[in-house]
């Protein structure tokens, strides 16, 4: 290891080969640190049978789109890792596998000291591009079931025969829980779904994939300031081909869909009774998304087939589905809770003042209030695609560019010499 280097950037995911792109066609000295392979997270984090949430011709990278004969499909774990692989080769991507960072704090004189195992390296710049999907959100009152349930998160559900026999409780109604649920079912488990609140969208509509509809109308491209509160992604999957999700569906194929967790007493899973209430809001985000989609075309003069094709389903009457305020776990044969609540940040590591209460960064487009030390790659860090494969470069570009000023500005405090 050298002893200084001009930039450090930590995690060799799609975050960190993104900005090494844009350093390297600056000519800007880096190194990426990376505690296991490139792209680990997509391959040990996601389990077998996943399917990128967006068609095809979404994979891309600075200087890096995917190339295949099926623009429209929708790549499998492996298809993305090979993906992101390629690019760190074909970029000549800096990266030095197997260094995991323990620590970063500054110096008295403005440099920021990396820590990995017992070597520590000087930088003048680090970029913490450790993705944005880093500790799973398991409920306090996970805690609180029996020994002999198995416990498993998202990101460590592998496939369904890893799990024991016995029925199985998906908790989360993101694409990640949905996904999960299909697949259980294609194997013909027991399966039990706890619903929260959730936005539903059209995989295709009017003769293109939603990705393309919300990057046309500029959804995407919004910043943090104008999401609304409670905003949520929505709930696209690419199984199947990308098929639109419907959970109505899931009921009628045998998964026994519950209202919200509540609590959990021993054996008592406690359900808030408003499965029918999630529902219908979903629907309704389907529509409002409808509508929104129409009255762009109607405005821009876009040629486009139709619309219409959902009116059918959406005009049927659904019928209310069975509430349960508790269910008991021994009744039901439940064997395995799969948590699909989401994640959170551990950036625990980190010795500088830039962490709010909750441990979230304080930054404003990656960059922090330490001079040098940045943030790339976090859910929606400055615009809703910040977090996405697809839209992380624009936040590295910035980024890259930022660094770039302060080589120019040795005035910031920092020394010149440090490269």
């Amino acid at each position: 290891m050298p002893e200084s280097v001009e930039t450090i950037v930590i995690g060799g995911g799609q975050a960190g080969l993104a900005i090494s792109h844009h350093l390297a066609q600056r000519r800007r000295e880096h190194i990426i640190f990376e505690r296991g392979r490139v792209a680990e997270r997509w391959r040990s984090e996601r389990w077998d049978s996943l399917y990128f949430q967006f068609p095809n011709w979404m994979m891309r990278l600075p200087g890096h789109a995917y190339a295949g004969d099926d623009p429209d499909g929708f790549s499998r774990r492996d298809d993305v890792v090979r993906f992101i692989a390629d690019y760190g080769a074909r970029i000549a991507a800096p990266v030095r596998c197997g260094v995991n960072v323990t620590g970063v704090r500054q110096t008295e004189d403005g440099r920021l000291l990396v820590q990995a195992g017992t070597t520590s390296i000087a930088a003048r710049n680090v970029v913490v591009a450790t993705g944005p999907y880093q500790v799973p959100t398991v409920p306090q009152c996970a805690a609180q079931l029996p020994a002999g349930i198995c416990q498993v998160t998202a990101s460590r559900y592998t496939r369904p025969s890893e799990l024991p026999t016995g029925g199985v409780l998906v908790v989360g109604s993101g694409a990640s829980g949905c996904q999960i649920v299909e697949d259980l079912l294609l194997e013909g488990r027991s399966v039990y779904y706890a619903l929260r609140g959730h936005r539903r969208q059209p995989r295709r509509y009017r003769g293109r994939d939603s990705g393309w509809w919300n990057e046309e109308t500029g959804a995407t491209n919004r910043t943090t300031d104008m999401i609304p509160p409670g905003f949520r992604g929505p709930l696209v999957t690419g199984y199947k081909g990308g098929k639109t999700v419907d959970l109505y569906e899931l009921a009628q194929r045998g998964a026994r869909l519950l209202g919200s967790l509540k609590d959990i007493r021993e054996n008592q899973i406690l359900l808030a009774t408003d499965l029918n209430a999630n529902l219908e809001v979903g629907d309704e985000t389907f529509r409002q998304w409808l509508s929104t989609i129409d009255a762009y075309i109607a405005a821009k003069g876009i040629d486009a087939p139709p619309g219409g094709e959902y009116d059918e389903i959406l005009s049927a009457r659904r019928a209310r589905l069975a509430e349960i305020d508790s269910l008991d776990l021994r009744d039901a044969k439940i064997s395995t809770v799969i948590w699909a609540l989401g994640y959170g940040y551990d950036f625990s590591w980190i010795d500088c003042d830039v962490l709010d209460a909750r441990g979230a960064p304080r930054q404003q487009r990656g960059v922090t209030s330490v001079p040098g030390l940045y943030f790339l790659g976090l859910h929606r860090m400055h615009k809703i695609r910040s977090g996405f494969l697809w839209g992380v470069g624009e936040d590295a570009e910035f980024l890259a560019d930022h660094i770039e000023g302060r080589r120019r500005s040795p005035a910031s405090g920092i020394r010149a010499d440090v490269q």
